[in-house]
């Protein structure tokens, strides 16, 4: 679906369903230099739940038109943008990596919209190596390449999925290496200069759950954990032999921990 944001473009995928404005509202947002459709196994099967999914496309990724925003909070706002566009009044707010830092800057400042938050790849800062700020900010193959192998668990990297023919690794490089010019450097760089994660986890009022990746080499689990001790009403949960792009790489596993939140 596309609606109009700040006078452009903004695009969400929908699951494939037909829902109704009153049915509950989930919006997933994307990590660095990514797109709505790292959400290809979630966003179906929430939308299957009687639920409004709506992954978006950020300005700049994907469908949406651009430019890409260069701060959080920036991104956090245009997200409470568009869920006005889209009829929104509040929703649950996943967020994967650069994502889920939206999603708590958001339910920090504006607890209106945040009926709940599920934080994916996240940790209490998410400091970028200088090598890789400097690749994708000169548009290098380098950047993608690192953030794969740095971010993918070793199950990953060796192949094999429940889905057929799926290659994560290389799914997930040409996704980042498609990514418009200059996006992913900035996308990185805005996760760089994001200093207020654990304050704004002490100003969130709604749940939290976190799913994070034990073999997680970009967030730590053990930080992310750290980071959800700072939000009262939080549960954690770790799936084994994962990475950073859990979503894609534990599809299951995933399902399972979000039983009874969204599934």
């Amino acid at each position: 679906m596309d609606v109009t944001v700040d006078g452009k473009r903004a695009h969400a995928a929908t699951g494939s369903r037909e829902s109704g404005p009153d049915d509950p509202a989930v919006i997933l947002i994307h990590g660095a230099g990514m797109d709505r459709t790292v959400w290809q196994f979630q966003t179906r099967n929430i939308a299957h739940q009687g639920r409004r999914a709506l992954a978006v496309d950020l300005p700049g990724h994907g469908y949406s038109e651009g430019p890409a925003l260069t701060s959080i909070a920036d991104m956090a706002d245009w997200v409470v943008r568009f869920m006005d566009a889209a009829g929104v009044g509040s929703a649950t707010l996943m967020g994967h990596s650069m994502g889920s830092l939206i999603a708590l800057d958001l339910a920090a400042r504006h607890p209106e919209k945040a009926e709940r938050i599920i934080l994916t790849g996240v940790a209490e800062a998410m400091p970028v190596h200088p090598d890789l700020l400097a690749a994708a900010a000169a548009n290098e193959d380098l950047g993608p390449e690192l953030i794969v192998f740095w971010g993918l668990g070793e199950k990953a990297q060796a192949g094999g999925h429940p889905l057929p023919g799926l290659w994560v690794h290389g799914a997930c490089e040409i996704l980042l290496k498609n990514s418009h010019d200059g996006v992913l450097g900035s996308d990185l760089a805005a996760c760089n200069n994001y200093g207020s994660a654990v304050d704004a986890a002490a100003n969130v009022s709604c749940p939290a759950t976190f799913v994070l990746g034990r073999d997680d080499k970009m967030t730590p689990a053990k930080s992310g954990t750290a980071l959800a001790a700072n939000i009262e009403d939080s549960d954690v949960h770790v799936l084994e032999r994962c990475g950073h792009m859990m979503m894609a790489e534990r599809p299951n596993e995933m399902y399972q921990a979000l039983r009874g939140v969204v599934f």
